[in-house]
């Protein structure tokens, strides 16, 4: 296990001073060109070369003809090039004295005989120049501390805290927008492909001692060194959570597996248990392995699974109460003292238990700062889950009624929602307690997008809350109950 992230041969592919790009050309839509465009996008600022035999100009850069005439070793090689002269750039690559390698290419093993071979080969240079190799068959690396991004797409949105390791490429670029809409996003990607001498066990060694990586999302087809894998997981576990999926368990799914990157996938029952020996939480899809990450990076330890639900209708409420319930989460009532602190802002037609049903209240500062601080002084209660049913039409027509001018009603309606997001931000920080809330209504009205914006996850419905806050709970017992080898 590596002690700093310098020390691992992927410190230089995600943080590299310079990168030559073979492939990349004239014209636009090669996937070279896409790739070394991306990296420009993102605004990476050490040198770029690009490596062509008749073009003198790309992408505003010159082109160097051969690997030969390169003014200096980069520290890193993207190559794109047609399977046939892989093998021989590689060579070439190695004789200059560069040592980290990204292969775009595909071909390889994942297509049967000739590809194999031609693995094998790649495998023969890259040991004979001690090359470290991520793919073939991969999109490589996205790091936005660093700007890089040998991606088609450049990322979107601003750094996060989500380190992956995926067996897919596309996955990771299809993700880009997911994140963002959610103000979180990656801190380093990886796509490994084909893990010809670089794997998962790699990647899980350098996110585990990445500085901006608070949880470590796992895309998996297959595991190539089980056991090395499994030490590597159990020792980073209590430090940092890993959240997996894998796609390789059932026929169809295997059959998908070994078409993408030639994996031999194992049966389903199998990665379950060595998830479970490791403390790793198995995510049945990837808005399950994303909904976790999100609650894992970006909210405090609960101190247990006691939950409090506040909403302004009973449906909603009763609904998340039996969805909690079903996922091992419990509704305790309320102290007596809460009880009689929340009895003036409930109306005769609520209800002051858990879940706690306004069913209307007056004044909206109630419902986001005056209840929610009641609740979460609760010694009984752990995570405050929120309700939220906000229309702007709603709120504009209460403050018509309300006598504001109509002149002022967006103004006065932005300032309350940016009000409320704040408000329960620092509710959060002040008690260290998990904030989180569920709605109904699209992910795009201000209320949502000022609640995500200030750090609290908000989920379109609360099933997708009840499992991420099982998997989160089920983390942090399982760290505690296993701690550090």
């Amino acid at each position: 296990m590596i002690s700093s992230i310098e020390e691992s041969p992927l410190y230089r592919m995600a943080n590299p001073r310079s990168i030559a790009f073979f492939g990349a050309s004239s014209n636009m839509a090669a996937m070279g060109s896409m790739l070394m465009n991306s990296t420009l996008e993102v605004g990476f600022e050490g040198p770029i070369y690009p490596v062509h035999p008749r073009d003198e100009v790309i992408l505003g850069h010159q082109g160097y003809k051969s690997v030969e005439d390169l003014p200096e070793v980069p520290d890193l090689v993207v190559i794109v090039l047609p399977r046939r002269i892989v093998v021989e750039t590689l060579r070439a690559c190695g004789e200059k004295g560069i040592r980290q390698a990204i292969i775009v290419s595909g071909g390889f093993k994942e297509v049967g005989d000739d590809g194999i071979e031609s693995e094998k080969q790649l495998a023969e240079v890259a040991d004979q120049y001690g090359i470290r190799i991520l793919g073939p068959n991969c999109l490589g690396v996205a790091n936005p501390y660093t700007n890089v991004c040998t991606t088609p797409a450049s990322f979107e949105g601003d750094p996060g805290f989500i380190g992956l390791a995926s067996q897919s490429g596309s996955f990771v670029i299809q993700m880009y927008n997911y994140l963002a809409r959610n103000s979180i996003g990656f801190s380093t990607a990886f796509s490994v492909g084909n893990q010809l001498n670089i794997d998962l066990v790699d990647c899980l060694e350098y996110l585990a001692v990445c500085p901006h990586t608070k949880v470590i999302a796992l895309y998996i087809e297959s595991i190539n060194r089980g056991q090395a894998f499994i030490e590597a997981a159990q020792r980073i576990v209590p430090h940092k959570p890993i959240v997996a999926l894998y796609v390789g368990g059932s026929e169809t799914g295997r059959r998908a597996a070994f078409s993408h990157t030639g994996s031999m996938s194992g049966p389903d029952h199998i990665y379950d248990a060595v998830f479970r020996q490791c403390g790793i939480i198995r995510a049945h899809s990837i808005t399950e392995m994303f909904d976790a990450c999100w609650l894992l990076g970006s909210l405090p330890k609960p101190a247990g699974n006691n939950i409090a639900i506040l909403s302004h209708s009973g449906g909603p409420g009763a609904t998340a109460a039996d969805i909690c319930g079903r996922e091992g989460l419990n509704l305790p009532s309320f102290t007596e003292v809460t009880q009689e602190r929340l009895s003036p802002y409930i109306p005769s037609t609520g209800n002051a238990n858990n879940p706690v049903d306004l069913t209307f209240t007056r004044d909206i500062r109630d419902f986001f700062l005056s209840i929610p601080q009641i609740l979460m002084e609760d010694d009984n209660i752990d995570i405050l889950l929120i309700y939220i049913f906000m229309p702007s039409s709603m709120m504009a027509k209460r403050m018509r009624d309300m006598g504001i001018p109509e002149e002022k009603i967006a103004g006065t309606q932005d300032q309350m929602i940016q009000s409320a997001g704040e408000i329960a931000r620092e509710l959060r920080e002040k008690y260290d307690k998990p904030i989180l809330a569920f709605t109904f209504r699209g992910m795009e009205e201000a209320i949502n997008k000022a609640f995500i914006q200030n750090g609290i996850p908000v989920f379109p419905n609360p099933e997708r809350v009840a499992r991420a806050l099982r998997a989160m709970i089920s983390y942090y017992k399982q760290a505690e109950q296993n701690p550090t080898p």
